[in-house]
């Protein structure tokens, strides 16, 4: 997806400790991975209904 190997990686972690500084890292993953799995959880599709089902 963004094509990114092990040396993008480290320069992103670099600059993000020099950035937020390392106590405030964990704060900001937890932050991420929170969001992330909000977003991934609302556009996964919901249970969806057979006509079968239907109680009429």
């Amino acid at each position: 997806m963004f094509n990114l190997g092990w040396p993008e990686v480290a320069i992103a972690v670099v600059v993000a400790i020099v950035i937020f500084g390392p106590q405030k890292l964990p704060e900001l993953g937890r932050s991420l991975a929170k969001t992330f799995l909000g977003f991934k959880s609302e556009i996964q599709p919901g249970p969806t209904r057979k006509p079968d089902d239907d109680p009429a």
